[in-house]
């Protein structure tokens, strides 16, 4: 439900609070000026596709993150509209929730709960940041991170693609859980089907299944290979989009297919992070991650697989077949929209040539 906020509240700076967690506020423009003490860059947490995210104080205290569509952003109106009506009906432990809104004037602005610890992407990737990230943070953001994917796809009641899950779309909490975020390119589905197409290719480069990169096939598998994709990240604390064994210019999930074929899988994790305790949740990790990023859609496990998969060790795993891609550093940048000219960043992804799995 979506709460109306007097106009007498928008001159005053004033607003409603919404009566349940169920509803969503309409803020004054003022209010959020307010709150952000004018969009100041001391208050500035972040940016995206969207445009700047700043840590905002509401009069009663509450800190908020209020995100703020750019008159640069190549993602407008529509997506703002999406993100708004998705995160209104959407409710669970580890999605970001959204508080409310902001439409006056030329701006549109939503406000979520303020996520203390950042994203995910800040502590994985930095040498020293990650030190905090020990194997039960790490487990415990890969199983919250797997339910709410789970929830989106199975028991929503909207039926959604995220289309852009990464490290930096993970929001850490004061305790460290995850929550997923940015929802502006997510598609809901009809109760017919779970598989549609589209013209417009819009995620992160390293993060996309081929089916979707190079066809636009929407299905609940393109957000499997990127949540595989972010399992071995996680696990390794390394990024797909980096470049490892330079003699074959492989990325991670390429790295880890041949680590994996070789018998050498532990090798894919720092000494630091190499404990005896960790080795067999690792290597299962590892392996479901593997079959995550399977090149054929049909072949990748559901949401509901992986998490048992993780979760139930006496489940006897298949035999992963080779990633989609791991090869080949590309120099130049890649066009991924028929319909609107978007580009993203380089990569070290393209098709692999053929390999025997063990």
């Amino acid at each position: 439900m979506i709460y109306m906020v007097q106009g007498k509240a928008k001159r005053n700076h004033k607003y409603r609070r919404a009566s349940n967690n169920n509803e969503v506020e309409i803020f004054s423009f003022e209010s959020i000026v307010a709150a952000t003490n004018n969009f100041s860059v001391s208050n500035k947490i972040g940016e995206g596709g969207f445009g700047p995210v700043y840590k905002g104080t509401l009069t009663d205290g509450q800190e908020v993150a209020i995100k703020r569509l750019s008159q640069s952003s190549g993602q407008g109106l529509t997506e703002f509209k999406n993100e708004a009506k998705l995160m209104a009906k959407l409710q669970h432990t580890n999605l970001v929730r959204l508080l409310g809104f902001c439409i006056q004037r030329d701006e549109r602005i939503l406000v979520y709960e303020y996520m203390s610890n950042k994203s995910l992407d800040y502590y994985l990737f930095d040498e020293i940041k990650q030190r905090v990230l020990d194997w039960g943070k790490r487990f415990a953001i890969i199983e919250g991170v797997a339910q709410g994917l789970l929830y989106l796809h199975k028991y929503s009641r909207l039926k959604v693609v995220h289309r852009d899950l990464k490290a930096g779309n993970i929001l850490l909490d004061e305790e460290m859980n995850p929550k997923i975020f940015d929802f502006g390119m997510a598609r809901i589905f009809g109760p017919k089907g779970y598989e549609e197409s589209t013209n417009r290719i819009v995620s992160t480069y390293g993060y996309m299944a081929p089916e979707y990169a190079m066809n636009g096939i929407v299905s609940n598998k393109i957000d499997v290979f990127s949540f595989g994709v972010l399992l071995l990240e996680i696990l390794s604390g390394k990024k797909n989009n980096s470049c490892y064994d330079l003699d074959h210019s492989l990325n991670l999930t390429g790295y880890a297919w041949r680590l994996w074929n070789e018998g050498r899988t532990l090798e894919l994790i720092e000494s630091s992070l190499n404990e005896p305790s960790a080795q067999k949740k690792v290597l299962r990790g590892i392996h479901t991650g593997l079959l995550c990023v399977q090149d054929q859609a049909i072949d990748r496990p559901s949401m509901v697989d992986v998490i048992s998969f993780l979760s139930n060790d006496t489940i006897q795993l298949v035999q992963p077949k080779q990633p989609a891609f791991f090869g080949n550093v590309v120099e130049e940048e890649f066009e991924l929209s028929s319909s609107k000219q978007e580009l993203y960043s380089k990569s070290c992804l393209t098709m692999s040539s053929n390999l025997d799995g063990r």
